[in-house]
């Protein structure tokens, strides 16, 4: 049995929290039980929990779940971290210029860690290709591994996520599935970008496939990027932290979509 079967870990990416157990030895039937996701998200106030597996084919395998127990739905923070917790735990990637290949929730995904100070990874996450994006009368909407509706907004900061997020993360367009929502402020070079996250029910204080939709948005939408070749877009979460995505579109849809930040290992628990 893995010396760390028995034990959980608290990662935060970018302040997106995260309990995280290693499943490859382990019985963790227990953790996938909708109450006990809850009991444990409650408890150490995480965004999510997730197990890391060993399905063939692939250094690992990411399940990610919400606080409400719902799952089937990519974090690109929570990946961040689970490569993260791999390279903690003393794997090794198969690639020889040392890709992770990985699969999560919506498919596959490549990772490389480009530094490491301590418990904390800087992580270059390759999101899925997103397929199109639809402008409506509530903002831009489109699905970068979960689904996300994107609005630009003058001041992130005057903001009540209660009055502005919560009816449009229910609005019947987006229905029966529902949407994240992510509101975005352009200043300067750099994107404000607050979410409330469905099966948080609230706002979160980063959220990795929101901020990779923000960026798409703000390109659809014409805010130039910080960088091109390829387009890249430096975006601020709630905490402060500083994320980069940068993608290359093609037809109506965007490819090589990568998401960087940090990851790091806050405590054992």
């Amino acid at each position: 049995m893995s010396k760390s079967a028995n034990t959980l870990f608290y990662f935060s990416g970018a302040g997106n929290d995260f309990v995280v157990c290693d499943g490859r030895a382990a019985d963790v039937s227990a953790l996938r039980e909708v109450t006990e996701i809850q009991r444990l998200c409650a408890e150490f106030s995480t965004d999510g929990l997730m197990i890391l597996g060993k399905p063939e084919g692939y250094d690992f395998g990411m399940e990610f779940y919400n606080p409400d127990g719902s799952g089937g739905m990519m974090c690109g923070n929570g990946g961040r971290c689970i490569v993260a917790f791999a390279s903690y735990l003393g794997l090794r990637p198969a690639s020889a210029d040392g890709t992770w290949h990985f699969l999560a929730p919506d498919g596959e995904h490549s990772a490389r860690i480009l530094s490491q100070d301590g418990n904390t990874w800087t992580v270059r996450l390759k999101m899925i290709d997103v397929h199109g994006i639809s402008e409506t009368d509530k903002g831009y909407f489109l699905n970068t591994g979960t689904r996300h509706l994107v609005r630009f907004v003058p001041d992130v900061e005057a903001l009540d996520m209660e009055r502005d997020a919560k009816p449009l993360r229910w609005d019947p367009l987006f229905q029966p599935e529902g949407t994240n929502v992510n509101f975005v402020q352009q200043e300067g070079g750099l994107l404000k970008v607050r979410t409330f996250e469905k099966g948080v029910e609230g706002e979160t204080l980063a959220c990795g496939t929101g901020i990779t939709a923000s960026a798409i948005a703000a390109w659809t939408r014409g805010i130039a990027p910080a960088s091109e070749n390829p387009l890249q877009y430096r975006l601020q979460c709630r905490r402060g932290d500083t994320l980069q995505v940068e993608f290359s579109p093609e037809g109506d849809g965007f490819r090589s979509v990568f998401l960087t930040g940090p990851a790091e290992l806050v405590k054992t628990i």
